[in-house]
């Protein structure tokens, strides 16, 4: 598989389950860069995720795919107790966040959906608007991931 389509398939797993209902924003990005990096961590990893969506518990400010796709880097640059900070931790997540805020103009939620302020996902664009952001989050990581060397390409 080249890294072109290992790109394009971490996009497409993560809005898969978006799309299936079967994972929201952070939880999606979460379990697909986990399963990118051989599962690292085991399935519960998705709980830790669990409470972000629609912006921390349907609140509207960080976007649930931002905060899944930082989760998702410190997977691979994160820490434990008395080790020091790896130093791409913070130029990574800085990264993430300049990607997605210029891309959306905002990490905001509530500023990324404003035209479907109250909807709740009952359009289908609203929920199409969401999974492509997943999905765009996703494949940012991988990216990042591959290029940088915590993922190998065969």
């Amino acid at each position: 598989m080249t890294r072109e389509q290992l790109i394009e398939e971490v996009k497409k797993e993560a809005e898969g389950y978006f799309a299936r209902g079967e994972f929201f924003c952070s939880e999606a990005v979460a379990q697909t860069i986990n399963r990118l990096l051989g599962n690292p961590y085991d399935d519960n990893i998705v709980k830790m995720a669990s409470g972000f969506p629609i912006g921390m518990g349907k609140r509207g400010c960080l976007c649930g795919a931002v905060s899944g796709g930082q989760m998702a880097l410190g997977m691979a640059y994160g820490r434990v107790h008395g080790e020091p900070m790896n130093e791409k931790m913070f130029p990574a997540a800085a990264a993430l966040h300049d990607f997605v805020k210029e891309e959306y103009g905002s990490t905001c939620c509530r500023v990324i959906t404003r035209q479907w302020a109250g909807d709740n996902f009952q359009s289908p664009e609203r929920k199409k608007h969401c999974i492509e952001i997943t999905g765009k989050v996703a494949e940012w990581v991988a990216e990042r991931l591959i290029s940088d060397g915590q993922v190998e390409v065969k």
